[in-house]
């Protein structure tokens, strides 16, 4: 997994599922994908459950190819964390990473997210177990502060903190949140970036490995923030906007790609993953449903649109669905 961290696609919550990872995995072979983030407790619980193997599948399955993976973990308990990163490493994850960034009012009342900010020696503790019990490398996903709490020098002081706990990496959201007054769409927005703040950590803390994360639209950004730091993560952009990120191989990673990403290849290469999903009982609009964005800015791109989720949404509908879809897009070079 060599710097496949120079461009990760950020964990988001109904959106990096496994048919989402398969789908990027299409466009970029190279980049770091995350799982969307899983309680630890909800790990404990399914491990001891009558049908423990379907539910620890349903919550931290995957498939191979999604590989270099992580998993991102939600917790504040170091012993549940360090069960749920050593299954991560039987289970054949990449890393892990501990969720310290969501501000939402269900995840702080579980006492996890970015309310942990406030507390980074748990959050050292949290990861020092997670890096014992696992081999892993273990990372932390965190924004530059938290209400009142938002100096730079805190910032330091949480990351020198968790550092020494043995986090290998930091991604940075560059906005501080609002943990009361905002709810995490606006906590997304409303805050104003700071990448200053995450320049000036990695300028301060050069030893350390630093990806800044928010506001990043396009490969060209990517690349201009890569001047002054290790790393970038983008999440909504590439959920919207998929086949805009085609080039982050040839770009970010410096990888020689000969063929064109064309939004008809991703739909071919789907087609096993389609295949085997639907033979197992799943339905196709689990998949398609991540489809809706691959094709945008054409003429006709509304009615491909509405074909595919019309045939996908059908409780019948397999993998011939894709290939139909595919070949219509062939059709016009697409």
């Amino acid at each position: 997994m060599q710097q496949a961290y120079r461009f990760s696609v950020a964990p988001m919550l109904d959106c990096t599922d496994r048919h989402f990872r398969v789908l990027m995995r299409q466009i970029s072979h190279c980049s770091l994908l995350y799982t969307e983030m899983v309680v630890a407790q909800a790990i404990h619980h399914a491990r001891r459950a009558s049908d423990g193997a379907e539910r620890l599948e349903r919550l931290i399955g995957f498939d191979p190819l999604e590989k270099p993976l992580a998993l991102q973990l939600g917790g504040d308990d170091p012993t549940l964390l360090a069960e749920a990163a050593a299954l991560a490493a039987e289970r054949g994850y990449d890393e892990v990473n501990l969720n310290v960034g969501c501000p939402s009012d269900k995840v702080q009342r579980g006492r996890f997210g970015a309310c942990l900010m406030a507390e980074p020696a748990r959050v050292a503790a949290c990861v020092s177990a997670m890096a014992r019990a696992s081999g892993l490398p273990v990372t932390v996903k965190h924004r530059i502060g938290i209400d009142q709490r938002d100096s730079y020098d805190e910032l330091v002081q949480f990351v020198d903190t968790v550092a020494a706990g043995g986090a290998e990496r930091f991604a940075v959201h560059a906005r501080k949140a609002w943990l009361e007054g905002l709810d995490p769409r606006q906590n997304r927005t409303v805050p104003p970036l700071r990448y200053d703040l995450v320049h000036r950590l990695k300028r301060d803390r050069p030893h350390l490995t630093i990806e800044l994360n928010g506001g990043l639209e396009t490969p060209d950004a990517c690349l201009a923030q890569l001047q002054q730091v290790d790393g970038v993560m983008v999440g909504r952009a590439v959920y919207a906007h998929p086949l805009r990120w085609a080039g982050v191989d040839r770009l970010i990673h410096g990888r020689q790609v000969n063929d064109p990403v064309l939004a008809s290849t991703v739909l071919r290469g789907l087609i096993p993953h389609a295949q085997r999903w639907t033979a197992g009982g799943g339905r196709l609009w689990a998949i398609a449903r991540h489809l809706v964005h691959l094709v945008e800015a054409v003429p006709g791109a509304r009615h491909w649109r509405a074909s595919l989720t019309k045939a996908a949404g059908e409780r019948s509908a397999g993998a011939a669905v894709l290939a139909e879809a595919a070949r219509a897009l062939e059709e016009r070079g697409l």
